[in-house]
């Protein structure tokens, strides 16, 4: 009982020594060992400041292990109130928060919802409406099964690289419109769908996915099958190059070839009020002529 108060009071005398500022780290300047107090922070709020160009090293072999408490969080930060926002902020030369991470649950206005979320802020523009105030840009919630990943005010700019959607079912790049509270409803989705992948380039074809005002799936305005290439509108098993399952297609504004020897390609059409031409080989076209019924 004695060997543990006296560890306790131990412990508690270097904390005491730790917090007080009589031992601290080494030196920027090559000394091992300085006295080197706290300061009061000049930032807004106070608080304990270190020496300018000191360091904090935190090391752990302790596992990240949830049963045990996850004892190799070197740093924990907790709300101890509901609407609290613990964060880590990075400040200018003049002491303005720039950037900051902070993670909480609840919004500041207690009419929003639950936010439950770990977001990075950045600060506005400072020639703006909302001048050098710090701004979500990126937030990612907890307490969920599938973390809904959000960006506010902000663009994706990949450099040199490549933006990657991978898996074993549907791949989808969805765009769609947002409702309350971050709410989304799916608009159109540009997707690698799940059919199996059996060989031959066969499977996981393209599909352009169209969706209904309450967000459920129409169908597939367009598909390219990745074996053949073959293009299919209103259809997801095109039979030929182009299959279009309707019926009509248009071609809208209408032209007449100089003569039979006018410069086209196999396969041409054009019409004008009196005949449909089409280009049967290099520069030669045939026509036959319309007329009423």
């Amino acid at each position: 009982m004695k060997f543990v108060k006296a560890a306790s009071i131990a412990a508690l005398g270097v904390s005491l020594v730790f917090v007080g500022g009589c031992q601290m780290f080494g030196s920027s300047k090559g000394a091992s060992s300085t006295t080197s107090p706290f300061t009061e922070s000049k930032l807004p709020g106070g608080g304990l400041a270190l020496p300018q160009n000191e360091r904090i090293h935190l090391s752990t072999d302790n596992q990240w292990i949830e049963k045990e408490g996850h004892l190799s969080d070197l740093i924990r930060l907790q709300w101890t109130g509901d609407r609290a926002k613990p964060a880590i902020a990075w400040a200018d030369e003049q002491g303005k928060d720039k950037t900051a991470i902070i993670s909480h649950d609840k919004a500041n206005n207690p009419e929003q919802h639950d936010h439950k979320h770990i977001s990075i802020e950045t600060t506005m523009s400072p020639t703006g409406e909302n001048k050098d105030q710090l701004f979500t840009r990126l937030e990612i919630p907890y307490d969920t099964d599938v973390a809904e990943i959000r960006t506010h005010s902000s663009n994706f700019n990949v450099m040199d690289g490549i933006l990657r959607v991978a898996g074993e079912g549907n791949r989808d790049v969805q765009l769609a419109n947002t409702g309350k509270d971050n709410a989304t409803s799916p608009l159109w989705s540009l997707r690698a769908n799940s059919a199996e992948l059996k060989g031959s380039n066969a499977g996981a074809d393209f599909n352009v996915i169209r969706y209904s005002d309450e967000g459920e799936v129409l169908d597939s305005a367009l598909t390219i099958k990745r074996d053949h290439g073959q293009v299919g509108i209103g259809t997801e098993d095109p039979q030929s190059a182009l299959d279009i399952n309707g019926d009509g297609i248009r071609i809208r504004e209408s032209r007449t070839p100089a003569s039979s020897k006018a410069p086209g390609n196999p396969g041409d059409i054009a019409w004008d009020e009196n005949y449909v031409y089409v280009c049967v080989a290099k520069d030669t076209w045939k026509r036959t002529e319309l007329s009423n019924w």
